[in-house]
Protein backbone atom coordinates (compact mmCIF):
# COMPACT_ATOMS: atom_id res chain seq x y z
CA UNK A 1 0.00 0.00 0.00
CA UNK A 2 2.98 2.29 0.38
CA UNK A 3 4.41 1.55 -2.42
CA UNK A 4 0.87 2.71 -4.27
CA UNK A 5 0.56 5.87 -2.62
CA UNK A 6 4.37 6.73 -3.43
CA UNK A 7 3.61 5.50 -7.47
CA UNK A 8 0.02 8.06 -6.85
CA UNK A 9 2.52 11.04 -5.52
CA UNK A 10 4.92 10.55 -8.59
CA UNK A 11 2.11 10.51 -11.34
CA UNK A 12 2.70 14.01 -11.92
CA UNK A 13 6.49 12.50 -13.10
CA UNK A 14 6.03 9.47 -14.04
CA UNK A 15 2.67 9.82 -15.99
CA UNK A 16 1.92 10.29 -19.74
CA UNK A 17 0.68 13.94 -18.55
CA UNK A 18 0.99 14.90 -23.13
CA UNK A 19 -1.94 12.16 -23.45
CA UNK A 20 -3.52 13.33 -20.63
CA UNK A 21 -3.32 17.03 -21.87
CA UNK A 22 -4.97 16.00 -25.11
CA UNK A 23 -7.46 13.89 -23.11
CA UNK A 24 -8.70 17.18 -20.73
CA UNK A 25 -8.36 19.28 -24.01
CA UNK A 26 -10.44 17.60 -26.14
CA UNK A 27 -12.80 16.81 -23.10
CA UNK A 28 -13.25 20.47 -22.50
CA UNK A 29 -14.26 21.20 -26.31
CA UNK A 30 -16.60 18.69 -26.28
CA UNK A 31 -17.98 20.39 -22.83
CA UNK A 32 -18.71 23.44 -25.03
CA UNK A 33 -20.17 21.91 -27.96
CA UNK A 34 -22.43 20.29 -25.12
CA UNK A 35 -23.43 23.97 -23.87
CA UNK A 36 -24.04 24.95 -27.21
CA UNK A 37 -25.90 22.13 -28.84
CA UNK A 38 -28.02 21.04 -25.31
CA UNK A 39 -29.01 25.11 -25.45
CA UNK A 40 -32.19 24.52 -23.70
CA UNK A 41 -33.21 23.66 -20.41
CA UNK A 42 -31.68 20.37 -20.56
CA UNK A 43 -28.01 21.81 -20.76
CA UNK A 44 -27.00 22.67 -17.42
CA UNK A 45 -27.94 19.23 -16.34
CA UNK A 46 -25.57 17.44 -19.18
CA UNK A 47 -23.10 19.85 -18.83
CA UNK A 48 -22.48 19.37 -14.84
CA UNK A 49 -23.25 15.79 -15.36
CA UNK A 50 -19.98 15.53 -18.44
CA UNK A 51 -18.18 17.78 -15.82
CA UNK A 52 -18.33 15.79 -12.80
CA UNK A 53 -17.99 12.28 -14.94
CA UNK A 54 -14.53 14.39 -16.25
CA UNK A 55 -13.11 15.17 -13.16
CA UNK A 56 -13.77 11.55 -11.94
CA UNK A 57 -11.78 10.28 -14.93
CA UNK A 58 -9.06 12.78 -14.04
CA UNK A 59 -8.59 11.63 -11.08
CA UNK A 60 -9.41 7.52 -11.78
CA UNK A 61 -6.73 7.87 -14.28
CA UNK A 62 -4.17 9.28 -11.73
CA UNK A 63 -5.21 5.93 -9.69
CA UNK A 64 -4.90 3.71 -12.74
CA UNK A 65 -1.99 5.22 -13.87
CA UNK A 66 -0.21 3.93 -10.94
CA UNK A 67 -0.65 0.69 -10.43
CA UNK A 68 1.75 -1.81 -11.87
CA UNK A 69 0.06 -3.43 -14.70
CA UNK A 70 0.93 -7.00 -13.80
CA UNK A 71 -0.60 -6.95 -10.51
CA UNK A 72 -3.43 -6.45 -11.97
CA UNK A 73 -3.71 -9.11 -14.93
CA UNK A 74 -2.84 -11.28 -12.28
CA UNK A 75 -6.59 -11.02 -11.13
CA UNK A 76 -7.53 -12.06 -14.49
CA UNK A 77 -10.37 -14.59 -13.27
CA UNK A 78 -11.82 -11.89 -10.90
CA UNK A 79 -12.03 -9.68 -13.83
CA UNK A 80 -13.82 -12.15 -16.17
CA UNK A 81 -16.38 -12.62 -12.72
CA UNK A 82 -16.60 -9.07 -12.86
CA UNK A 83 -17.93 -8.72 -16.25
CA UNK A 84 -20.43 -11.41 -16.51
CA UNK A 85 -21.87 -10.44 -13.24
CA UNK A 86 -21.78 -7.06 -14.26
CA UNK A 87 -23.64 -7.81 -17.92
CA UNK A 88 -26.22 -10.37 -15.67
CA UNK A 89 -27.59 -6.93 -13.56
CA UNK A 90 -28.88 -5.89 -17.38
CA UNK A 91 -31.73 -8.67 -16.20
CA UNK A 92 -33.41 -7.03 -13.26
CA UNK A 93 -32.09 -3.02 -13.68
CA UNK A 94 -31.50 -2.41 -17.40
CA UNK A 95 -33.36 -0.14 -19.69
CA UNK A 96 -34.22 -0.16 -23.26
CA UNK A 97 -33.23 2.80 -25.03
CA UNK A 98 -33.75 2.54 -28.99
CA UNK A 99 -34.26 -1.38 -28.83
CA UNK A 100 -31.24 -1.96 -27.17
CA UNK A 101 -31.56 -2.80 -23.36
CA UNK A 102 -27.53 -1.31 -22.69
CA UNK A 103 -27.87 0.86 -20.07
CA UNK A 104 -28.67 0.01 -16.21
CA UNK A 105 -30.75 2.39 -14.21
CA UNK A 106 -30.40 1.88 -10.62
CA UNK A 107 -33.24 3.04 -8.08
CA UNK A 108 -32.14 6.57 -6.60
CA UNK A 109 -29.00 6.57 -8.70
CA UNK A 110 -29.37 9.91 -10.58
CA UNK A 111 -28.26 8.49 -13.87
CA UNK A 112 -27.53 5.51 -16.31
CA UNK A 113 -24.60 3.43 -16.68
CA UNK A 114 -23.56 1.97 -19.92
CA UNK A 115 -22.42 -1.55 -19.36
CA UNK A 116 -20.21 -2.03 -22.51
CA UNK A 117 -18.71 1.34 -21.95
CA UNK A 118 -17.18 -0.13 -18.41
CA UNK A 119 -16.51 -3.50 -19.93
CA UNK A 120 -13.70 -2.24 -22.54
CA UNK A 121 -11.31 -1.76 -20.22
CA UNK A 122 -11.43 -4.99 -17.80
CA UNK A 123 -11.81 -7.06 -21.36
CA UNK A 124 -8.11 -5.39 -22.78
CA UNK A 125 -7.15 -6.53 -19.01
CA UNK A 126 -8.35 -9.65 -19.34
CA UNK A 127 -7.12 -10.37 -23.54
CA UNK A 128 -3.97 -9.04 -22.53
CA UNK A 129 -3.31 -11.43 -19.74
CA UNK A 130 -4.98 -14.49 -21.58
CA UNK A 131 -2.13 -13.45 -24.66
CA UNK A 132 0.71 -12.70 -22.40
CA UNK A 133 0.09 -16.40 -20.58
CA UNK A 134 0.08 -17.99 -24.56
CA UNK A 135 2.80 -15.39 -25.54
CA UNK A 136 5.34 -17.84 -27.45
CA UNK A 137 2.85 -19.85 -29.10
CA UNK A 138 0.01 -17.42 -30.02
CA UNK A 139 -0.67 -18.79 -33.41
CA UNK A 140 -0.73 -22.59 -31.78
CA UNK A 141 -4.83 -23.77 -31.96
CA UNK A 142 -5.48 -24.23 -28.45
CA UNK A 143 -4.01 -20.45 -27.78
CA UNK A 144 -6.13 -19.24 -30.44
CA UNK A 145 -9.03 -20.75 -28.70
CA UNK A 146 -8.32 -19.71 -25.20
CA UNK A 147 -8.82 -16.13 -26.79
CA UNK A 148 -11.64 -16.10 -28.93
CA UNK A 149 -13.72 -18.05 -25.50
CA UNK A 150 -12.94 -14.86 -23.77
CA UNK A 151 -14.20 -12.95 -26.65
CA UNK A 152 -16.90 -14.98 -27.19
CA UNK A 153 -18.27 -15.18 -23.58
CA UNK A 154 -18.10 -11.17 -23.41
CA UNK A 155 -19.36 -10.76 -26.97
CA UNK A 156 -22.33 -13.63 -26.64
CA UNK A 157 -24.11 -12.54 -23.22
CA UNK A 158 -23.49 -8.72 -24.46
CA UNK A 159 -25.61 -9.82 -27.45
CA UNK A 160 -28.11 -11.76 -25.49
CA UNK A 161 -28.60 -10.25 -22.49
CA UNK A 162 -28.68 -5.81 -24.56
CA UNK A 163 -29.30 -7.39 -28.02
CA UNK A 164 -26.52 -4.63 -29.30
CA UNK A 165 -24.62 -5.73 -31.86
CA UNK A 166 -23.10 -2.32 -32.27
CA UNK A 167 -21.36 -2.23 -29.35
CA UNK A 168 -20.38 -5.52 -29.48
CA UNK A 169 -18.51 -5.14 -32.68
CA UNK A 170 -16.15 -2.65 -30.33
CA UNK A 171 -14.80 -6.24 -28.69
CA UNK A 172 -14.19 -7.78 -31.63
CA UNK A 173 -12.12 -5.17 -33.04
CA UNK A 174 -10.00 -4.41 -29.54
CA UNK A 175 -9.35 -8.38 -30.19
CA UNK A 176 -8.55 -7.82 -33.65
CA UNK A 177 -6.54 -4.55 -32.90
CA UNK A 178 -4.54 -6.70 -29.70
CA UNK A 179 -3.59 -9.88 -31.46
CA UNK A 180 -2.35 -8.66 -34.58
CA UNK A 181 -0.41 -6.20 -32.61
CA UNK A 182 0.88 -9.56 -30.74
CA UNK A 183 1.93 -11.60 -33.87
CA UNK A 184 -0.68 -13.64 -34.33
CA UNK A 185 -0.53 -15.44 -37.23
CA UNK A 186 -1.78 -13.62 -40.77
CA UNK A 187 -2.90 -17.40 -41.41
CA UNK A 188 -5.81 -17.30 -38.40
CA UNK A 189 -7.09 -13.63 -39.83
CA UNK A 190 -7.49 -14.89 -43.32
CA UNK A 191 -9.29 -18.33 -41.92
CA UNK A 192 -11.64 -16.00 -39.66
CA UNK A 193 -12.44 -13.56 -42.73
CA UNK A 194 -13.46 -16.36 -44.59
CA UNK A 195 -15.34 -18.06 -42.17
CA UNK A 196 -17.84 -14.69 -41.47
CA UNK A 197 -17.54 -14.64 -45.50
CA UNK A 198 -19.27 -17.93 -45.20
CA UNK A 199 -21.49 -17.42 -42.81
CA UNK A 200 -23.04 -14.14 -43.39
CA UNK A 201 -26.44 -15.78 -44.91
CA UNK A 202 -26.71 -17.11 -41.92
CA UNK A 203 -26.10 -13.90 -39.95
CA UNK A 204 -28.46 -12.13 -42.39
CA UNK A 205 -30.91 -14.46 -41.89
CA UNK A 206 -31.15 -15.61 -38.43
CA UNK A 207 -29.38 -13.00 -36.09
CA UNK A 208 -30.05 -9.78 -37.06
CA UNK A 209 -33.60 -8.47 -36.92
CA UNK A 210 -35.55 -6.46 -39.92
CA UNK A 211 -34.58 -3.10 -39.07
CA UNK A 212 -30.88 -3.86 -39.16
CA UNK A 213 -30.43 -5.65 -41.88
CA UNK A 214 -32.45 -2.40 -43.36
CA UNK A 215 -29.84 0.54 -42.10
CA UNK A 216 -27.34 -1.81 -44.36
CA UNK A 217 -29.45 -1.73 -47.17
CA UNK A 218 -30.25 1.75 -47.56
CA UNK A 219 -26.93 2.78 -47.79
CA UNK A 220 -26.15 0.92 -50.72
CA UNK A 221 -29.67 1.74 -51.96
CA UNK A 222 -31.24 4.73 -51.62
CA UNK A 223 -34.37 3.64 -53.36
CA UNK A 224 -35.00 1.96 -50.17
CA UNK A 225 -36.20 5.39 -48.89
CA UNK A 226 -36.10 7.86 -51.73
CA UNK A 227 -37.89 10.51 -49.91
CA UNK A 228 -35.52 9.84 -46.54
CA UNK A 229 -38.67 9.65 -44.15
CA UNK A 230 -38.19 6.42 -42.93
CA UNK A 231 -34.41 4.66 -42.14
CA UNK A 232 -32.25 7.75 -43.77
CA UNK A 233 -34.54 10.24 -42.12
CA UNK A 234 -32.02 10.64 -39.28
CA UNK A 235 -29.00 10.54 -41.13
CA UNK A 236 -30.19 12.84 -43.78
CA UNK A 237 -30.72 15.63 -41.12
CA UNK A 238 -27.71 14.74 -40.06
CA UNK A 239 -25.85 15.35 -43.48
CA UNK A 240 -27.69 18.44 -44.18
CA UNK A 241 -26.35 19.56 -40.69
CA UNK A 242 -22.85 19.15 -41.24
CA UNK A 243 -22.51 20.48 -44.77
CA UNK A 244 -25.03 23.63 -43.39
CA UNK A 245 -21.64 24.72 -41.80
CA UNK A 246 -19.39 25.69 -44.67
CA UNK A 247 -16.18 26.83 -43.56
CA UNK A 248 -16.39 28.61 -40.12
CA UNK A 249 -20.15 27.39 -39.46
CA UNK A 250 -23.09 29.00 -38.48
CA UNK A 251 -22.12 29.90 -34.66
CA UNK A 252 -21.99 28.34 -31.45
CA UNK A 253 -25.63 28.05 -30.19
CA UNK A 254 -27.04 29.12 -33.85
CA UNK A 255 -27.26 25.94 -35.48
CA UNK A 256 -30.76 26.15 -37.68
CA UNK A 257 -30.64 22.39 -37.56
CA UNK A 258 -28.88 21.59 -34.05
CA UNK A 259 -31.01 24.06 -32.21
CA UNK A 260 -34.21 23.28 -33.73
CA UNK A 261 -37.24 21.56 -32.10
CA UNK A 262 -39.69 21.18 -34.96
CA UNK A 263 -39.59 19.17 -38.63
CA UNK A 264 -36.32 19.01 -39.82
CA UNK A 265 -34.51 19.58 -36.46
CA UNK A 266 -31.42 17.09 -35.36
CA UNK A 267 -31.87 14.86 -33.60
CA UNK A 268 -29.44 13.42 -31.19
CA UNK A 269 -27.59 15.99 -31.33
CA UNK A 270 -25.49 14.99 -28.46
CA UNK A 271 -24.65 11.81 -28.72
CA UNK A 272 -24.99 10.13 -32.05
CA UNK A 273 -25.14 12.98 -33.85
CA UNK A 274 -22.78 15.78 -32.31
CA UNK A 275 -20.23 15.77 -35.13
CA UNK A 276 -22.97 16.82 -37.48
CA UNK A 277 -23.98 19.52 -35.23
CA UNK A 278 -19.95 20.85 -34.86
CA UNK A 279 -20.33 20.87 -38.57
CA UNK A 280 -23.07 23.17 -38.74
CA UNK A 281 -21.99 25.67 -35.76
CA UNK A 282 -18.26 25.92 -35.75
CA UNK A 283 -17.88 24.49 -39.64
CA UNK A 284 -15.07 22.61 -41.34
CA UNK A 285 -12.44 23.49 -39.05
CA UNK A 286 -14.66 22.81 -36.18
CA UNK A 287 -14.52 19.25 -37.81
CA UNK A 288 -11.35 19.15 -38.36
CA UNK A 289 -10.40 20.20 -34.68
CA UNK A 290 -12.18 16.86 -33.45
CA UNK A 291 -10.40 14.42 -35.70
CA UNK A 292 -6.58 16.13 -35.19
CA UNK A 293 -7.30 16.36 -31.44
CA UNK A 294 -8.74 12.32 -31.68
CA UNK A 295 -5.84 11.65 -34.21
CA UNK A 296 -3.27 12.87 -31.50
CA UNK A 297 -4.52 11.01 -28.30
CA UNK A 298 -4.67 7.56 -30.96
CA UNK A 299 -1.13 8.44 -32.58
CA UNK A 300 0.03 9.16 -28.70
CA UNK A 301 -1.21 5.37 -27.66
CA UNK A 302 0.47 3.99 -30.39
CA UNK A 303 3.75 6.12 -29.89
CA UNK A 304 3.69 4.37 -26.19
CA UNK A 305 2.67 1.27 -26.89
CA UNK A 306 5.49 1.02 -30.10
CA UNK A 307 8.17 1.85 -27.72
CA UNK A 308 7.90 -0.19 -24.29
CA UNK A 309 9.62 -3.34 -24.47
CA UNK A 310 7.33 -5.58 -22.78
CA UNK A 311 4.68 -7.82 -24.72
CA UNK A 312 1.65 -7.56 -22.53
CA UNK A 313 2.05 -3.79 -21.89
CA UNK A 314 2.22 -3.30 -25.78
CA UNK A 315 -1.27 -5.12 -26.48
CA UNK A 316 -2.47 -3.13 -23.71
CA UNK A 317 -2.04 0.17 -25.81
CA UNK A 318 -3.30 -1.45 -29.05
CA UNK A 319 -6.35 -2.38 -27.46
CA UNK A 320 -6.94 0.67 -26.44
CA UNK A 321 -5.78 2.57 -29.70
CA UNK A 322 -8.18 -0.05 -31.31
CA UNK A 323 -10.94 0.62 -29.21
CA UNK A 324 -10.90 4.27 -30.35
CA UNK A 325 -10.31 4.02 -34.12
CA UNK A 326 -13.09 2.07 -34.04
CA UNK A 327 -15.57 4.43 -32.38
CA UNK A 328 -13.84 7.50 -34.41
CA UNK A 329 -14.50 5.76 -37.63
CA UNK A 330 -18.35 4.44 -37.11
CA UNK A 331 -19.23 7.36 -35.41
CA UNK A 332 -17.93 9.81 -37.89
CA UNK A 333 -19.22 7.71 -40.97
CA UNK A 334 -22.83 7.29 -39.55
CA UNK A 335 -22.29 11.29 -39.63
CA UNK A 336 -21.37 11.05 -43.09
CA UNK A 337 -24.18 8.47 -43.89
CA UNK A 338 -21.81 5.86 -45.04
CA UNK A 339 -21.84 3.74 -41.74
CA UNK A 340 -25.02 2.06 -40.53
CA UNK A 341 -26.55 3.71 -37.03
CA UNK A 342 -25.17 1.15 -34.24
CA UNK A 343 -25.56 3.90 -31.70
CA UNK A 344 -21.17 4.54 -30.93
CA UNK A 345 -20.44 8.11 -29.70
CA UNK A 346 -17.54 9.92 -30.23
CA UNK A 347 -14.86 9.79 -27.70
CA UNK A 348 -14.74 12.87 -25.59
CA UNK A 349 -17.06 14.86 -27.62
CA UNK A 350 -20.06 12.89 -27.22
CA UNK A 351 -22.53 12.68 -23.85
CA UNK A 352 -21.89 10.50 -21.47
CA UNK A 353 -20.85 10.08 -18.18
CA UNK A 354 -19.71 5.97 -18.34
CA UNK A 355 -18.48 7.05 -21.38
CA UNK A 356 -15.65 9.89 -20.12
CA UNK A 357 -15.01 7.87 -16.93
CA UNK A 358 -14.45 4.32 -19.11
CA UNK A 359 -12.17 6.18 -21.38
CA UNK A 360 -9.89 7.82 -18.54
CA UNK A 361 -9.62 4.53 -17.05
CA UNK A 362 -8.83 3.02 -19.84
CA UNK A 363 -6.26 5.59 -20.86
CA UNK A 364 -4.74 5.31 -17.56
CA UNK A 365 -3.93 1.65 -18.40
CA UNK A 366 -1.35 3.55 -21.25
CA UNK A 367 -0.31 6.18 -18.59
CA UNK A 368 0.99 3.33 -16.78
CA UNK A 369 2.66 1.43 -19.50
CA UNK A 370 4.49 4.94 -19.89
CA UNK A 371 5.38 5.00 -16.79
CA UNK A 372 6.34 2.04 -16.23
CA UNK A 373 7.61 0.44 -19.92
CA UNK A 374 8.88 -2.86 -19.00
CA UNK A 375 7.89 -5.27 -15.93
CA UNK A 376 9.51 -5.22 -12.52
CA UNK A 377 8.52 -7.34 -10.45
CA UNK A 378 5.81 -10.13 -11.91
CA UNK A 379 8.45 -12.36 -14.09
CA UNK A 380 5.86 -14.81 -15.58
CA UNK A 381 4.71 -12.07 -17.98
CA UNK A 382 8.44 -12.35 -19.48
CA UNK A 383 8.48 -15.51 -20.99
CA UNK A 384 11.75 -17.23 -22.63
CA UNK A 385 11.10 -18.80 -25.70
CA UNK A 386 10.05 -22.31 -25.78
CA UNK A 387 11.42 -24.42 -28.64
CA UNK A 388 8.53 -27.08 -28.63
CA UNK A 389 5.62 -25.35 -29.60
Amino acid sequence: MRKFFQEFLDFFRKGDMILLGLCIATTLYGLIILSSVTADARATRFVVIQLVAAILGIFLYAVISSIDLDLIMEYRMPLVIFNVCFLLLLLPFGVEHGGNRSWLKFPGFPVEIQVAEILKTTYILIAASVMSAHQNRLSKFWSVMHMVLHLGILVGLNMVLSKDAGVSLIFVFIFIGMTFAGGVSKGWFIAALSGITAGLPLIWNYVLKDHQKTRFMVLFDPSLDPNAIDERWHSNQALLSLTGGGLTGQGLYNGRRTQSNGIGALQAQHTDYIFSAVGEELGFIGCMAIILLEFAIIARIIYVGIHTPDFARRVVCFGAAAALIFQVTINIGMNLGVMPVIGLTLPFISYGGSSILSLYAMLGLVSGVYARPSATSHERYIRPPISHY
